[in-house]
């Protein structure tokens, strides 16, 4: 049985969540504010984390930094009222895996979670070393490096390229991104997958004289040595 935090300040929405998924099969332990879910954290073994994002004494996006700090791979799932494209960003770079807006349907929810943790478990399966051209990933260590040179890149934009160099050399869409590297479905208001794509650019290829990431007009972006 997988192990759930669910750190929520608003008890009515906390109930509905650990009465509902302790009925689809998963242990539930709740937090009412960040602290508290930092502390619980730190003291048992969980498989998923789902958190609000305002929260007394220490919010989601802090909850989410220490929970990165102490395990890289554990899915995080943020709950919250805002919906803009910055908090969007925002909780992503905080190393959160998936956002969804409140008021949400538990089904989409339960669905959600069990994509992210089938995505935590091939994580697990998968080699620890991925290279493409000059970059190299470490998967265990959250190290990327290219020509020799170490890069630092957030836990999203990190996601992002491990994608891109294992679909290396094919045009992949908003898309395919938004459901693989966010688990969401892409929201054409948005443009928040352009803005990661820009801040990998940045990082990636700007101070190398071959660049890597390509974009195909209408139809997405392709990591490959050719334009």
């Amino acid at each position: 049985m997988e192990n759930i935090l669910v750190v929520e300040d608003e008890k009515r929405v906390a109930d509905l969540l650990k009465a509902g998924l302790e009925e689809a099969g998963y242990n539930v332990i709740v937090a009412y504010d960040g602290a508290m879910g930092l502390r619980l954290f730190q003291s048992a073994s969980f498989d998923l984390v789902i958190s609000d994002i305002v929260l007394p004494k220490l919010d989601g996006f802090e909850l989410c930094r220490g929970i990165r700090s102490i395990n890289k791979n554990v899915p995080v799932l943020m709950l919250t009222a805002l919906g803009s494209t910055d908090d969007k960003l925002d909780g992503f770079d905080s190393g959160a895996d998936d956002y969804m807006v409140k008021p949400f349907d538990f089904r989409e929810l339960h669905a959600r979670i069990r994509v992210l943790m089938r995505r935590a478990t091939h994580k697990e399966e998968r080699c620890d070393r991925l290279a493409y051209a000059d970059i190299v990933i470490d998967l265990n260590r959250h190290n990327v490096s290219r020509d020799g040179v170490d890069i630092r890149l957030t836990p999203k934009e990190f996601n992002l390229l491990v994608f891109m160099v294992e679909n290396a050399e094919k045009v992949i869409s908003r898309i395919d991104i938004a459901e693989k590297v966010w688990n969401t479905h892409f929201d054409t208001g948005t443009n928040f997958i352009d803005v990661y794509i820009n801040y990998l650019r940045k990082k990636i290829d700007r101070d190398f004289g071959v660049k890597l990431i390509h974009t195909k007009p209408g139809v997405g972006f392709i990591l490959t040595r050719k334009p």
